[in-house]
């Protein structure tokens, strides 16, 4: 399969979980909208996958994979499945040691990290600490699902790793389903989804168990020891796993500001669900098809391949989210009134939601460059310059944020984790530039500008449609107002690829393979 098809595939799955996740927090929005029990379920989550980004996801992609890779490659299946077992032993242990401690000390973590402004208002401080308990052993069991989901990926079957958050709203949407069916009231609300984040946490780790046995690749745990590949694992693991979690970070940081202000937690991340579904298709399948596949082609001394693979990664990333984050920034109304305003979430808070999502909307192809970038450190195991880069954009976000919040609320938020994916991203293609390990191919540069020339034409056809249609749209009901907007949506795409396709902003020989490739098997049928 080629890399477009292999991230088309990603992408695929990420996809139906971003819109699986549409559904869920359009239902969350609808029984909570953005009181004080929204506000303590989404700072209580916001805990758990912190660590899960930093610990897990971010550790695991950048330092497991490649060195997992390298077993497997020299020493065969017997040797990485040893590797994993000692890694296995050493994960475990300390998952359990961190969730035993934190549940202990879960108030006092509440009152410093989680959301320090909650200490005024003690019955949303005393559900939060609740929620948070409830739902911590989420991190063990979706760490375990990085460490197999990096596995899998090492043997290329990146589908079914990437699939697996879907089980997380299938799980959330049938408690609300329930809920609103019972009447339930907001805090049974709250302690429902934190129980059905525990159970789909531990689904999604069953679902990869089931994967690694239909793959042929067994492991068993060892008693936990320091063995000198653990100790390596670790060592680039630590920088690795603040490199990887920083956008959780900055969002964290965001949180403990906004929870100074009513509803600004829940607001942002009803912006946040919006520009994830692009961040997720697009970054998140780059960066996770990516590094194993530069990782393999630097190991073999092929860089004619590596400079090729990073241009192609660079161009489908830009191609697809440059437009997207245009059409976000622009008329981020539509979109969150299809999948929100209902129920208990009014068209005041449409605004407010609105006016974050655009401020997100321009940080959106800084966090896929990042993406891009990031693997042609983590292949070379160089995980320190990405931290720096990356405390770097934590200091820029802290600072931004708490300048911006008095004037600005969470919009300013918001605007500060943009400004802070636009530095990170900057300082880590600078720096590819200068140690000559990447530069874009003359080729990669002329699509690029040609993407934003589609993209400004794009732009005022939808200005132009959204002016013509928002009189129309704010009077209609829900599904005139869904019509208007697959509507906007339709024109944006068929103006941008068309374009893109006749001035060859996208690789039309590319995509011509692609399509034969998937014709092929409905041939032979």
């Amino acid at each position: 399969m080629s890399l477009f098809g292999k991230f088309l595939g990603v992408g695929s799955a990420t996809a139906a979980s971003r819109v699986l996740g549409f559904a869920r927090e359009a239902l969350i929005a609808a029984a909570l909208g953005a009181g004080p029990v929204a506000d303590a379920f989404y700072a209580a989550l916001r805990f758990p996958n912190l660590f899960r980004r930093l610990f897990a996801e971010g550790a695991f992609n950048s330092a497991f994979v490649p060195i997992f890779a390298k077993e497997l490659e020299t020493g065969g299946k017997d040797t990485a499945a040893r590797f994993a077992g000692e890694v296995f032993s050493v994960l475990a242990l300390v998952l359990l040691a961190f969730t035993a401690v934190a549940l202990v000390f879960m108030p006092f973590l509440t009152a410093t990290v989680i959301a320090a402004g909650f200490r005024d208002s003690p019955d949303k401080f005393d559900l939060t600490v609740l929620l948070a308990r409830i739902m911590f052993p989420y991190l063990a069991a979706m760490s375990l699902v990085a460490m197999l989901s990096g596995i899998l990926n090492s043997f290329r079957r990146y589908f079914l790793a990437a699939l697996a958050p879907v089980l997380l709203n299938v799980v959330l949407i049938g408690v609300l389903l329930v809920a609103l069916y019972q009447g339930w009231d907001g805090p049974n609300i709250g302690v429902g989804l934190a129980i059905g984040v525990a159970i789909a946490g531990l689904l999604q780790l069953g679902l990869l168990v089931y994967g690694l046995v239909r793959l042929g690749f067994r492991f068993a745990p060892q008693r936990p020891r320091l063995t000198p590949q653990v100790r390596r694992l670790l060592a680039l693991a630590a920088p690795a796993a603040l490199t990887g979690g920083i956008v959780q970070i900055n969002l964290v940081i965001g949180q403990i500001i906004a929870s100074q202000q009513d509803g600004a937690i829940a607001l942002l991340n009803y912006a946040d669900r919006i520009y994830q579904l692009p961040l997720g298709m697009i970054g998140i399948a780059i960066g996770v098809v990516l590094l194993p596949e530069l990782a393999r082609a630097l190991g073999a001394g092929e860089t004619r391949t590596a400079l090729t693979l990073q241009n192609r990664s660079l161009e489908f990333g830009l191609a697809l989210t440059v437009p997207a984050a245009v059409a976000l920034a622009l008329t981020p109304v539509p979109f969150i009134a299809v999948i929100y305003e209902r129920g208990a979430f009014a068209p005041e808070t449409t605004q407010a939601a609105a006016s974050a999502l655009a401020a997100f909307a321009i940080g959106l192809p800084s966090f896929v460059l990042i993406k891009v970038l990031q693997p042609a450190y983590f292949a070379r195991e160089d995980m320190k310059t990405p931290m720096w880069y990356s405390l770097v954009s934590l200091v820029i976000n802290a600072g931004g944020s708490i300048a911006l919040f008095p004037s600005l609320g969470h919009v300013g938020i918001a605007a500060a984790t943009s400004l802070a994916g636009w530095a990170n991203a900057g300082l880590l293609g600078w720096t590819l530039w200068r140690r000559d390990h990447f530069r874009p191919a003359p080729e990669t540069l002329r699509r690029i500008g040609l993407v934003l020339v589609c993209t400004a034409a794009m732009s005022m056809v939808l200005l132009g449609s959204w002016a013509v249609m928002q009189e129309r749209f704010f009077v209609s009901g829900i599904l005139v107002r869904a019509g208007i907007a697959v509507l906007l949506i339709a024109v944006s795409m068929i103006v941008y690829f068309g374009l893109a396709i006749v001035t060859g902003a996208v690789d039309r020989s590319m995509l011509a393979r692609t399509i034969r490739r998937d014709r092929a098997p409905a041939a032979a049928d």
